[in-house]
């Protein structure tokens, strides 16, 4: 018998699925478009390595009932976010690895995911697994992207351009003002 070709854009996940076959593959990150948009604006999409990815599918027989469909998927990458601190590009590496059930309808995937702490996704004649893989991505992006170390001294810049004072200060008194004497001032004029 020949194998037969999956079309990772256009999957027929429950045939996949029954197969029991693999598939991987390779994703420019240009090409996940809602991955890309979320990184540094001038990130060289086209000099980072693509995303690799692979999806597995399994059944799990049950003593009563149909035996429940999973897909194993794996993927990872490296992408350039802007350090929240210093602002400049750092690229990071994510990797995912994920089972997520597959049931027949939407209903259904609604009733189990509320129920249980499973991924579950409903059933589709063309599923798009370069986009799950985007998705899981994009869930596993660190909140707040930054450098170990940054590539310039963000703490003596803040430094210098704290001690920097004032026009209207240097020319009262040479010394800083805190900020908030204002507001104590006039909260013991309002008491």
């Amino acid at each position: 018998m020949k194998a037969r070709t999956w079309a990772p854009r256009k999957l027929d996940i429950g045939a996949f699925i029954e197969s029991g076959e693999s598939l991987s593959g390779e994703t420019a990150v240009a090409d996940l478009a809602r991955l890309a948009e979320g990184l540094a604006q001038d990130a060289d999409l086209a000099a980072l390595p693509p995303v690799r990815w692979q999806a597995v599918g399994r059944t799990v027989p049950q003593r009563v009932g149909a035996p429940q469909r999973w897909l194993d998927l794996r993927a990872e990458g490296e992408f350039a976010w802007e350090c929240q601190r210093c602002l400049h590009a750092v690229t990071l590496p994510v990797a995912i690895e994920r089972s997520i059930r597959f049931v027949a309808d939407e209903a259904a995937a609604a009733e189990l995911d509320a129920d249980s702490d499973d991924d579950v996704l409903a059933m589709a004649r063309q599923f798009d697994l370069v986009e799950l893989v985007e998705d899981e991505l994009i869930m596993a992006s660190p909140i707040v992207p930054r450098h170990d170390r940054c590539p310039t001294d963000v703490e003596r810049h803040m430094r210098s351009e704290d001690e920097a004072p004032d026009a209207e200060e240097s020319a009262e008194s040479g010394e800083r003002k805190n900020p908030f004497a204002v507001l104590a001032q006039l909260k013991k004029g309002g008491s």
